[in-house]
């Protein structure tokens, strides 16, 4: 796409429909949207979704099977968990192994197989927990306080994960410890930001293997470097070509729940960086629908810009107090992401005034990978680009990025929409819910998981495809 200059102005997209609207309303506007579409596509448009949420309703619908020919919808990193680094899974597995401590996590994170070095076996912190040590599930962070509160004499971690949306109920529990005085409370942090992933997504598939990622350095991807280059690898285990060329996103699905408490901002910044449109959506058939019919308007128009679908919810501002929370209690740093590589910016770190409550730091907890010690973290974008609307704090060190080890699923290939869950061999056969493989087989906002549980019939018998019956209601997943 050659589009004219970004326009950075937020457009609004009227409702899809009231909400809660009857099925039938719901039915037939989809088929509206659908028209318009096919109506209003004129060339082949790739588009991609970060949200795991948003990932689930469109498996769950078949909306992507309701699209015209020639507009791709790929999924994206949009699971917080499914990025969550090894490293960090082997943190908590040797923190769950030590008797006078109780580790705190989410549901979803319990499943999470670590790396081979860990030892686990691929049961992750269910193994730890059935081998003796002290694992909570816990379904708010708050919930931590009561745990530290209750039990004086141990060490309690939170492992926290999540996007922006969960970020602010991680930040108020790290303010309450402080304010409590409580000295046996402390946090593993795994939390993840969407909008540098999107935009080193884009800058990845401008320039695969740049010269800030010399081979075999995380981030590089895996892909092949220009002809010729010193950066032109041979395929290996850990970097399994695929079948499908590089997706070329032109253009983004935006996480209306990340929106909704960060605002606009940081999208806005990344269309105008990579002149590419945005679209922030929600997560019924036919907010998505509306959506994707606005990012092919923009496409088709030549116009890189930002558009909110998702106006009953999302305020250009986001949520005042959950932003000033997030800039006082963390930082933004550099970090690997599951699959991915390094992500610059693309995860936050506790500030200065709460290092205190750093479980790395209060349990000595180092790299795995000793021969690659941390360097200076970056901000996404250079000066002036850290939280949205203000200059960035100053950068903590970032924990530092493993080189990934063999691994036996496609699971960075899935978060990079460069394969699908059934392009895997072992979708459905050695990777189940039961027995995953990867992360993304794991959480509820896993692609793998949305297609084992929507689409697996699909490939064992296709004709199912078409009289695929009415799903039940997604469980609700507390990451965002």
């Amino acid at each position: 796409m050659s589009p004219a200059a970004p326009n950075p102005a937020v457009s609004q997209v009227p409702p899809a429909a009231p909400k809660p609207a009857p099925a039938s309303q719901v039915a037939e506007l989809v088929a509206e949207l659908v028209a318009e579409l096919a109506a209003t596509s004129t060339r082949p448009w790739t588009l991609m979704e970060v949200c795991g949420g948003q990932t689930h309703a469109i498996v769950r619908w078949g909306l992507d099977q309701l699209l015209p020919p020639g507009l791709r919808l790929l999924h994206g990193p949009g699971c917080p968990v499914c990025v969550t680094p090894a490293e960090t899974i082997d943190q908590a597995l040797a923190l769950a192994c030590r008797p006078e401590l109780i580790l705190c996590a989410y549901g979803d994170m319990l499943r999470v197989p670590g790396s081979p070095a860990s030892g686990d076996g691929g049961l992750g912190l269910l193994g730890a927990r059935a081998g003796g040590g002290d694992v909570r599930l816990l379904t708010s962070p708050l919930q931590a306080l009561d745990l530290a509160r209750a039990n004086p004499q141990r060490q309690v971690v939170f492992l926290a994960v999540g996007f922006e949306t969960t970020a602010p109920a991680t930040a108020l529990l790290a303010d309450q410890t402080l304010a409590l005085g409580l000295t046996n409370l402390s946090l593993l942090m795994a939390h993840v930001r969407v909008a540098p992933a999107m935009e080193a997504i884009l800058a990845f598939e401008d320039n695969p293997c740049g010269e800030d990622n010399p081979d075999g350095a995380p981030g590089c991807l895996g892909l092949p470097g220009p002809p010729g280059s010193a950066r032109q690898r041979q395929p290996t285990k850990q970097r399994r070509p695929t079948s499908r060329p590089s997706p070329g996103v032109q253009g983004f699905l935006a996480a209306g729940h990340v929106a909704a408490v960060l605002g606009t901002g940081d999208l806005a910044d990344l269309v105008t960086r990579r002149r590419r449109p945005v679209v922030v959506t929600g997560f019924e058939p036919a907010e998505l629908l509306a959506g994707i019919l606005r990012c092919v308007q923009l496409l088709e128009a030549g116009t890189p810009q930002l558009a909110n679908a998702y106006g009953r919810v999302v305020r250009p501002g986001g949520n005042p107090a959950a932003r000033a929370l997030l800039e006082r209690v963390f930082v933004p740093v550099d970090q690997p992401w599951r699959g991915l590589g390094l992500i610059q910016g693309g995860g936050l770190a506790l500030a200065p005034a709460y290092a205190s409550l750093d479980a790395r730091q209060r349990f000595g907890l180092t790299s795995l990978s000793a021969d690659r010690p941390p360097g200076p973290a970056r901000t996404p974008h250079g000066p002036g680009a850290g939280w949205p609307g203000g200059e960035p704090p100053a950068p903590s060190a970032p924990l530092a990025p493993s080189a990934p080890p063999p691994d036996p699923c496609l699971s960075g290939a899935i978060l990079l929409g460069r394969a699908t869950p059934p392009d895997c061999p072992a979708f459905g056969a050695a990777c189940t819910p039961e027995r995953p493989l990867g992360a993304p087989m794991v959480s509820t906002e896993g692609a793998c998981a949305a297609y084992y549980r929507y689409r697996r019939q699909d490939r064992e018998c296709p004709q199912n495809a078409a009289v695929r019956p009415a799903s039940p209601p997604l469980p609700e997943s507390p990451h965002g």
